[in-house]
Order: C-alpha cells, then structure tokens, then sequence
C-alpha cells in the first residue's frame, strides 16, 4: 500500500513539474519596443476632462512605435507594455504638440481664403509648395487680409490619454 502512494505522489508531483515547464515554455507576449507594430484604443482629454478625440468602439489606431507616428509622451509611456494592458497617460505640451508659437501666425490676401471660411476659429487645410498639409485656424478677418494661426490645435495643451493597448507585433527582422 505504501508503494502504490509513493508511486501515486511520485506521478502527481511529476505531473505537476510537466504543467510547470509546459507553462514555463510558453513565449511571453510580445512587449513594445522600437519597431513594434501597435494597435490602440485611446480616449483624449483636456485638462477640464472634455473628450476631444476616441476611437473607443471603432477601429483602433495602429502605428509603428519609435516611428514619430504619434506624440513623443505618449509614445515613451507606452514602451514595455503587452496586449490587454491599460493606462492613463499624462503628456505635457512640450511632449504633445508643443507649446504655443506666437510668431506662428500669419497673413494672408482675402482673396485666397474661401469666402464662407472667413470666420475666426474656422480650420482650413492648407498646403505648402511642396505639397504637405497642415491644419490652420483662421485667428481674424481683417479688410484686406486673413490672420492664419499655424501652431496645432492642441499645442498649448496638457493632453490626457486613458490607452488600452489592442495589439502588439514584434518588430520586423530584416
């Protein structure tokens, strides 16, 4: 009787290392990293806690981290976590869209701005000669002229971020 519960502990104890190394061997999900692939759910708030952007309940957002694809302090935040973990993530102005330029403003002839555009606080799309676009804000209707304000909408602004992390692929090997 002693022998059959030796060999009985003997088989579960060995059954029990087998779960273990099993689990052991599992690869552990990938983690972001410069190059990662990233898809993100994301809610974005100002200081007042007034929604300004979310794709929650859509598609999510997928970028290429260390790719300058999204702000630099979100960016950083997210370094080092896996698919299914969640964050709120505080980024300054200097870390978001800057702070606010005001030498960045400019203007322009009357007659280039749309004339149902021509109200302060209307945003154009406006592009440089070599084709790049740039949101821009109309700041004031003079007689003669517009005033453009060039700096982002969200420059200034402390930016907050509640993120779920989607999915992460590992960099590409080249």
């Amino acid at each position: 009787m002693r022998t059959l519960a030796a060999l009985l502990f003997a088989i579960t104890t060995l059954a029990g290392l087998a779960s273990v190394t099993a689990e052991e061997a599992k690869p552990e999900a990938p983690s972001i990293e410069a190059g990662s692939k990233v898809s993100l759910e994301y809610t974005l708030r100002d200081d007042d806690g007034k929604v300004l952007d979310s794709n929650r309940g859509r598609s999510p957002l997928t970028y290429v981290h260390g790719g300058q694809q999204i702000v630099p302090g979100l960016e950083r935040a997210l370094v080092g976590m896996r698919a299914g973990e969640e964050t709120k993530v505080v980024v300054a102005p200097g870390d978001g869209y800057g702070a606010l330029d005001p030498a960045a403003v400019t203007e322009v002839p009357k007659e280039l701005v749309p004339a149902e555009a021509r109200v302060a606080g209307t945003e154009l799309v406006a592009r440089s000669p070599e084709g790049a676009t740039r949101l821009v804000r109309v700041r004031e209707v003079k007689e003669e002229t517009v005033v453009i304000d060039l700096n982002h909408p969200l420059a200034g602004q402390t930016l907050h971020f509640d993120v779920k992390v989607v999915g992460v692929e590992p960099p590409q090997k080249p």
